[in-house]
């Protein structure tokens, strides 16, 4: 539990300011961890939390098995951190463990894709060390979205899985299914290779919560702990739970030390030709058709930072402080996606004739 704290204070201490992409459970299922990276300056904090109840002569007694996740970014595409969780399925096959506490540290590069949400094909590779299963461990994760469905994969590999000797290969795979802006279903399914290992699976109700870059589960599985190896075996025992996801921006507290800042006003001078406002988390006019050599201006009117971040290699804005606007011209015709980099659900398309 110390060593994990450590680790939990060196990357907060760590963030200090930058862009911040909100890790989403409406492109994520439950037991699959996905290709999500968080960018330097940002703290990804998860909290997962399954329970069952146990029948006894004196009542029923509640069993918790919270996760948490610690993570941030320490470059493009890359990202490290924690997990520790409780109550860990791997103490009864670890040889010599001397507690149910498990943690396990890990790396994520982004290795092809875009941000998350973004259509197409997206990879990662997480190496990873068990402390409790004393396990160097793996995983090669892959999703592909295409509308409103975001496929899943992982391979993953385990050098002492259970913390027994001898390497073993996991795979899982999963589907999430956006009804809405608002609304996903998610389900997944992996196992460790071979015929004695109870497969993991999770069934799920994923929310964003409107007005924010939080996103929130309501979750069934058989799966105890979110690590790799813990999303690779499950138990008889069916759980219940939720998972929370918090993303922390700390430049968004400056105003706490610093006062509010001054409106910016960015950008080219330029023949405006439509006006897009940002407020109440999104991009009031998602879709905007202007010519060649005319400009657009975005207007924050929410009372966080906004970006307007281009999918390919158009420039963008740097953070814009509530008030704050951007003007940007664009010269060429075609068709010009974009996002909010601390919000990436926040999209638009701006299309130049």
């Amino acid at each position: 539990m110390r060593r994990f704290i450590g680790v939990a204070v060196a990357l907060f201490v760590a963030t200090t300011a930058g862009a911040l992409p909100a890790q989403s459970l409406l492109y994520r299922s439950a037991n699959l961890g996905g290709t999500w990276v968080v960018d330097p300056g940002v703290v990804q904090f998860n909290f997962v939390h399954r329970f069952y109840i146990v029948p006894g002569t004196l009542g029923h007694v509640v069993v918790n098995d919270p996760t948490f996740t610690l993570a941030t970014g320490v470059g493009p595409k890359v990202a490290v951190g924690g997990q520790f969780a409780t109550h860990s399925i791997l103490i009864s096959q670890a040889s010599g463990a001397q507690s149910t506490n498990e943690t396990q540290l890990f790396a994520r590069w982004r290795a092809w894709g875009g941000p998350e949400g973004s259509e197409g094909l997206h990879v990662s590779l997480t190496p990873a060390y068990n402390l409790l299963a004393k396990s160097v461990d793996g995983e090669l994760g892959a999703d592909w979205t295409s509308g409103p469905v975001t496929l899943e994969g992982a391979a993953r590999i385990a050098a002492k899985p259970l913390g027994q000797s001898g390497a073993r290969a996991a795979f899982g795979g999963g589907v999430v299914a956006r009804v809405n802006r608002y609304v996903a279903l998610s389900t997944d399914v992996g196992s460790f290779v071979g015929p004695t290992v109870r497969a993991a699976w999770s069934a799920a109700l994923n929310l964003l919560i409107p007005g924010s870059p939080h996103t929130f589960s309501l979750e069934v599985s058989n799966a105890v702990t979110s690590t790799i190896q813990g999303n690779s075996i499950g138990q008889a025992q069916r759980l219940y739970g939720f998972e929370f996801t918090i993303p922390l921006h700390l430049k968004r507290f400056a105003p706490w030390f610093h006062g509010s800042p001054k409106p910016a006003a960015l950008g080219p001078a330029a023949a405006v030709a439509a006006e897009v406002r940002m407020a109440a988390y999104a991009f009031q006019t998602p879709s905007v058709t202007i010519s060649a050599g005319q400009a657009v201006r975005w207007t924050n009117d929410d009372a966080v930072e906004h970006s307007v971040t281009f999918d390919g290699t158009e420039p963008g804005s740097p953070l814009l402080p509530p008030t704050g606007t951007y003007v940007h011209r664009f010269d060429t015709p075609g068709t010009y996606p974009y996002h909010c980099t601390p919000h990436p659900f926040m999209k638009g398309v701006i299309v130049v004739k």
